[in-house]
């Protein structure tokens, strides 16, 4: 086990390193093997340092939540603004997304069962959502010369589907099952928002 060497470590990559030994601890045993204790065993640091960066349990594991579904964002943004179509960007969204499902799901479900999706991470949440929104409405209204109204209500729809996509995921997780999810999520995504644009045109 690699310990946290606490004496050369920056505030924010000690912190860091305590909510990795978190995440170990919650891959291994769930949320009920996040201590303090435990925590400060795994990192191998004393346990006064791990309350000197958090105050108690629950605020741990709220941190390591907010510290995750940020990562998550910065991921997903930072793939689909790398892609150069908006049918590449639909398909860098479903594809970040199912990764992120398969590596990091029984992370995030373990984390909002112990109760660490707050309000202030549920507003941070809606916060992100609308920044998808608006980007994705931006590039519908550019590829097919939708009005804002109707660019809006497709793209809700589509987004809003991600979640059924990764529940099918879930019934039968494979990297088979997770291709073909993807191809039907892109082909229903454009061919539904081209087909939008050919009935109000």
């Amino acid at each position: 086990m690699e310990s946290i060497d606490h004496g050369r470590l920056a505030h924010s990559d000690r912190r860091d390193a305590l909510l990795d030994s978190a995440a170990a601890l919650i891959a291994v045993g769930g949320a009920d093997a996040v201590t303090m204790d435990g925590v400060a065993e795994r990192a191998g640091v004393s346990r006064p340092l791990v309350y000197k960066h958090f105050a108690n349990r629950a605020e741990l594991l709220q941190a390591l939540y907010a510290r995750e579904s940020k990562a998550l964002h910065r991921h997903l943004s930072s793939a689909v603004a790398g892609a150069t179509t908006l049918e590449d960007m639909f398909r860098a969204l479903v594809r970040g997304s199912l990764e992120a499902q398969a590596s990091r799901g029984a992370t995030f479900a373990t984390l909002r069962a112990a109760g660490s999706r707050t309000d202030e991470r549920r507003q941070e949440q809606r916060r992100r959502d609308a920044t998808t929104l608006r980007f994705f409405v931006r590039e519908v209204i550019a590829r097919f010369g939708l009005g804002e109204k109707e660019a809006r209500a497709g793209v809700s729809i589509m987004l809003a589907a991600i979640d059924s996509v990764l529940l099918a995921w879930r019934a039968r997780p494979t990297r088979e099952h997770a291709a073909l999810l993807e191809d039907t999520y892109v082909t229903l995504a454009m061919g539904g928002l081209a087909a939008l644009a050919h009935d109000t045109s």
